[in-house]
């Protein structure tokens, strides 16, 4: 609430809306506060000596996996995807806020723009998009595997993608790369300009989450923007993300 350009007004307009539920403003005014009865927040009060996650130690004993290692139990853990208990509800507060921002960026074109929304409805793989035709106009599926095994190659290999790579390390980084899901695609065939769209919503308690998220997301999608940049170099190619803070930062420009 006291960092300068961060949605502070917004902040205000939702808490002074009398539509809002009481229970609903409390809740955001403990985000922002950070006393959440989490089990980091109960620890540290003295009211819990274990902080690991309740709701990712529940998720592994009901499919019989180890509860050992579990994470901390943090407000930040249990608004993400790495919450073993919370990451279908979380991926579908994600999908739901990125359709009603997608469906906004729509909304506010001109008459006159040239811009087409590949991807209206949901996030499709690369392998789904260079399907169509409108694809492989830019450049072929042969081409742009080859120029992408390379580039996913320098990707470091996640603990969780370690079996799939130990089968097979040479179709791994393909399929890795088919696999690729942007939040959105947007095209202008005039200008032969594709836009690789990313949205991310994440803890907002620190200074640098915008950085750290920017990051993040170049990064996931850093093999496809490179890898179409070296197989249709007569098109532009670029990335446009989108970070909302979970206790309601948005940064304006």
């Amino acid at each position: 609430m006291l960092r300068q350009n961060e949605s502070r007004a917004f902040l205000e307009k939702y808490l002074n809306d009398p539509r809002v539920p009481w229970r609903h403003k409390r809740r955001e005014m403990m985000a922002i506060a950070g006393i959440i009865p989490v089990a980091k927040w109960l620890a540290k009060i003295k009211q819990r000596s274990d902080v690991s996650c309740r709701l990712c130690k529940r998720a592994r004993e009901q499919r019989g996996a180890s509860t050992e290692n579990l994470p901390e139990e943090t407000y930040g853990h249990i608004n993400s995807a790495f919450c073993d208990g919370m990451a279908t509800t979380v991926t579908a507060a994600h999908h739901f806020i990125w359709r009603h921002l997608y469906a906004s960026i729509q909304a506010a074109q001109t008459p006159t723009s040239k811009l087409r929304f590949v991807t209206p409805d949901k996030e499709s793989s690369m392998s789904t998009l260079w399907q169509e035709e409108e694809f492989k106009q830019i450049c072929s599926r042969e081409s742009l595997t080859g120029k992408a095994a390379n580039i996913e190659k320098t990707i470091v290999v996640k603990e969780h993608e370690r079996a799939r790579y130990d089968f097979d390390p040479t179709m791994f980084y393909e399929n890795r790369f088919w696999n690729r899901r942007p939040d959105g695609i947007v095209i202008n065939k005039n200008h032969r300009t594709l836009y690789i769209l990313e949205f991310k919503r994440s803890s907002d308690r620190n200074k640098d989450f915008l950085r750290a998220k920017e990051d993040e997301a170049n990064e996931q999608h850093r093999s496809v923007i490179e890898a179409l940049r070296a197989a249709a170099p007569e098109w532009t190619f670029e990335q446009i993300n989108f970070v909302a803070g979970g206790r309601g930062a948005v940064v304006e420009d």
